[in-house]
């Protein structure tokens, strides 16, 4: 078992109400103490900060059920204590515990022989986890003012966003749309785990993270169920977002599901993990349609406000010292993945009306989208990400693919140059399984910038062995259309994002199945265009045979981003 599993746990909330085994009621094999809860008990995922102090974390949503005052305004608050809650509720967590167990004694016999499967003697150590439950204090629930702050200017009302929804759960659900409480988190202390154990969980400031940085995540889904099976389980990911001072908020790729809450992101570097972030919801949907990313809180910002409230004493809350610290810059630096990053085609936000969605610039003045994102529009607004802001020229659609095309592509002439334009490396050849990024404007707009997710180039379809259509496995949403399919090790331009897939029989939108067009389809026709200016030159996309026409034959059943 490693670390990360060592550090997460299981929380669980209930009211007491006569005496009983819950252990049993809760399908844990170990006996829990009396106490039975009225009804099912509510749980989710958590982090020991720190064994000696018996210090844990989880998400506040889990006590919400529990409020007194179900009317209260979170806003004129920053910390709920217990008196705020039911003098019946009930805290206790599962987590794993670590016994070294001697097989035999230190001298070898010589009956001991060696063991060939896995090269060791009888009388080594082992080290066998062993699940534990305790009893825990519940000391406040906090709101982190920063995650709030930059959360209500990212995930904008209108946009019909949800969190954590599960629609077959309905008493969950009642409990999950309770969105007041995705900026609160619980402190508890666990008396049980005052020992000699003095394993502290190291974090690191979310201020260094980068898109792109290699992410895990711990936790437990659907919570307390089935503790043997689906306790501590990992997943891996990268940084998708960041948004806020110091990355208050994070988006990770990392697939996650219901019960993951309050469970930890972490960061490796070298042979150790860091803690960064809370998982705030594993499922975001917008619009009723799910986005394949995961909310987080910076941890940072966490420790911050518990600070505020008086605990600045605590030894738990300093940030593990090093004697020569590594920043994210210098460990970025040094990988494939960080060049790749530097050289990947620039992506921009493109507006038609009230709409939008991505581009990729081919050079200063040539962008490519879909005909989709600009409709019948025959100008439209692109808008470049800097450092502080966007800046914005007028572009012309200068062609723009028919309905009956099955290549969705169109081509904008730029008003104006954009400084410092990287022409992209195009490729000329695909490799089914290797890693891709696809950069885009999903989700967000330009309140955050664009939005970059991981995965693999899980086919290629070809026509008369030339591909036509590309698929992966990264995640796609709503406004990434446009956007650029890139291949990590080199950042080099594999393709331009059409759609991802929904099935409108279940009304399911599935973000990480996705389409795209090969460049090979389209760098030729630039190359022509540059040499002639003619843009009657990419009719040829209207042209294409019935077999290409066949491949793109969903076209008009799956979903327009």
């Amino acid at each position: 078992m490693g670390p990360m599993e060592e550090t997460c746990c299981v929380v669980s909330v209930f009211e007491a109400a006569g005496e009983s085994n819950w252990g049993k009621t809760l399908g844990c094999p170990q006996h829990l103490g009396s106490g039975c809860c009225a009804e099912e008990p509510l749980s989710g995922s958590g982090v020991l900060l720190n064994a000696q102090s018996g210090i844990v974390v989880c998400h506040g949503l889990l006590f919400s059920s529990f409020l007194m005052n179900k009317d209260i305004n979170l806003s004129d608050c920053q910390v709920l204590f217990p008196e705020s809650f039911s003098n019946k509720l009930q805290v206790y967590i599962q987590h794993y515990d670590i016994i070294d167990t001697q097989i035999a004694n230190t001298q070898r016999m010589p009956s001991q022989a060696m063991n060939q499967c896995y090269g060791q003697t009888n009388m080594d150590i082992q080290s066998k986890p062993r699940l534990s439950s305790q009893k825990a204090e519940f000391l406040m629930l906090l709101s982190c003012q920063e995650f709030q702050e930059t959360f209500e200017n990212v995930f904008n009302t209108s946009e019909k966003w949800s969190f954590n929804s599960n629609e077959e759960d309905a008493e969950l659900n009642e409990m999950k749309k309770d969105s007041r409480f995705l900026s609160w988190f619980a402190l508890l202390k666990v008396p049980g785990l005052l020992e000699e154990d003095d394993r502290v969980t190291p974090w690191l400031s979310s201020s260094h993270l980068q898109k792109g940085d290699v992410t895990f995540v711990c936790g437990s889904p659907f919570g307390s169920v089935c503790l043997d099976i689906f306790m501590n389980t990992l997943s891996k990911g990268i940084v998708s977002n960041l948004a806020g001072e110091g990355n208050a908020v994070i988006l990770t790729d990392a697939r996650c599901l219901p019960g993951t809450e309050g469970g930890g992101l972490f960061i490796k570097k070298g042979d150790h993990f860091y803690l960064v972030g809370l998982i705030v919801s594993s499922l975001c949907r917008k619009a009723n349609e799910w986005i394949g990313l995961t909310l987080v809180c910076s941890v940072e910002y966490i420790l911050r406000n518990i600070r505020m409230l008086g605990s600045k004493s605590a030894p738990w809350l300093k940030e593990k010292s090093r004697q020569r610290p590594v920043t994210f810059t210098q460990v970025l630096s040094s990988g494939p993945e960080a060049r790749a990053l530097q050289n990947h085609p620039v992506v921009v936000l493109v507006e038609c009306g009230q709409l939008w969605g991505s581009g990729v610039l081919m050079n200063s003045r040539i962008m490519l989208t879909c005909r989709h994102v600009v409709e019948r529009s025959s100008k439209v607004i692109v808008k470049v990400r800097t450092e502080e802001s966007f800046l914005g020229v007028v572009g012309e659609v200068i062609y723009s693919t028919k309905e009956s095309s099955p290549f969705d592509v169109a081509v904008v002439l730029l008003k104006e140059q954009f400084p410092n334009i990287v022409v992209p490396a195009l490729a000329n050849s695909f490799k089914p399984g290797e890693d891709v990024w696809i950069l885009g404007f999903g989700v967000f707009g330009q309140s955050c910038g664009p939005t970059l997710t991981a995965g693999i180039l899980s086919r290629v379809v070809t026509c008369s062995s030339q591909p036509v259509m590309l698929q992966t496995t990264c995640a796609v949403q709503a406004g990434a259309s446009g956007g650029a399919v890139i291949r990590a090790s080199t950042g080099e331009l594999l393709g331009l994002v059409s759609s991802n897939t929904r099935d409108s029989a279940a009304r399911v939108t599935y973000p990480h199945l996705n389409f795209s067009v090969p460049v090979t389809v389209l760098g030729p026709l630039l190359q022509h265009f540059d040499l002639t200016e003619d843009a009657k030159v990419f009719e040829q996309l209207d042209r294409a045979g019935g077999d290409v026409r066949g491949v793109w034959r969903l076209q008009d059943r799956r979903s327009k981003l």
